[in-house]
């Protein structure tokens, strides 16, 4: 069994303020079995790891290692995801009041059949109202 994973569960692997079994959970399956993700997965990865860097909360080679241990990871990036972004996407979005970008996890979830592993609340809570099932919490 494969899982979308977004952001909040990957970076969580990283931040040991962030981390916690479940989400520990989902990178010993990831590693194991590997993962899917929109495009968007990698841009929205690598920002919140530079914008820890502007904070001083991480230094540039902490980044730089976990980018590439995210690079090691089997992660599938999904090749539907921009097609669905002015339809399927955009309905979600509306429809439960995330933003583009949380929507793109749950319509890929959606369309996958695959769970969502997240930590973000608004994001699990619409996952739960479509019957998508939930890791990482």
């Amino acid at each position: 069994m494969s899982v979308v994973i977004d952001s909040s569960i990957t970076l969580a692997w990283f931040f040991a303020d962030e981390r916690t079994a479940a989400a520990d959970a989902v990178l010993t399956h990831v590693a194991e079995s590997g993962a899917v993700a929109p495009s968007l997965w990698r841009l929205e990865v690598a920002n919140a790891l530079q914008m820890a860097v502007r904070r001083n909360r991480i230094d540039s080679s902490f980044r730089d290692a976990t980018l590439a241990d995210l690079r090691a990871l089997l992660v599938h990036i999904d090749a539907e995801t921009d097609r669905q972004a002015w339809a399927s996407t955009l309905h979600l979005a509306e429809r439960f009041r995330l933003t583009l970008y949380d929507a793109a996890y749950l319509e890929l979830a959606q369309r996958t059949g695959l769970p969502l592993a997240t930590l973000d609340q608004e994001l699990r809570e619409a996952a739960g109202l479509l019957g998508v099932i939930l890791l990482g919490c």
